[in-house]
């Protein structure tokens, strides 16, 4: 039995499918990696866009090229997202978790330095 199964934990362990807890999260970090990769150009473009000093039909250039982005390289795309349940709205930034996770977390306390107010 050692032979076969060197630690203990090896026979219950469960497959883990995913990374990601569902398809919406997936595809946020896609479009997450999506803006990172466009972020230096899309920047650079769009201040020719709105640079009223230079000539109308450059700043047209400027428009066609930024229209011909992926779609989702645009930053305004990104949703903030809990990290354990997906759920989008209601997130706690500074620890990506929803609300109700966070308060389920900090009643069990099982988050470091989170503690229900008393008084």
């Amino acid at each position: 039995y050692g032979e076969l199964f060197p630690w203990p934990s090896a026979t219950c362990t469960n497959q883990v499918r995913n990374y990601y807890v569902d398809w919406r999260m997936f595809r946020d970090v896609k479009r997450r990696k999506m803006a990172y990769e466009y972020a230096d150009e899309r920047l650079r473009v769009n201040a020719l866009r709105k640079n009223i000093i230079l000539p109308k039909e450059l700043r047209e250039v400027a428009d066609k090229e930024i229209a011909a982005f992926p779609v989702d390289s645009c930053p305004v795309r990104i949703r903030n997202r809990c990290v354990l349940t997906s759920r989008p709205r209601g997130v706690k930034r500074r620890w990506r978790l929803s609300r109700i996770v966070f308060r389920h977390l900090a009643d069990n306390n099982q988050m470091s330095g989170i503690q229900r107010a008393m008084w």
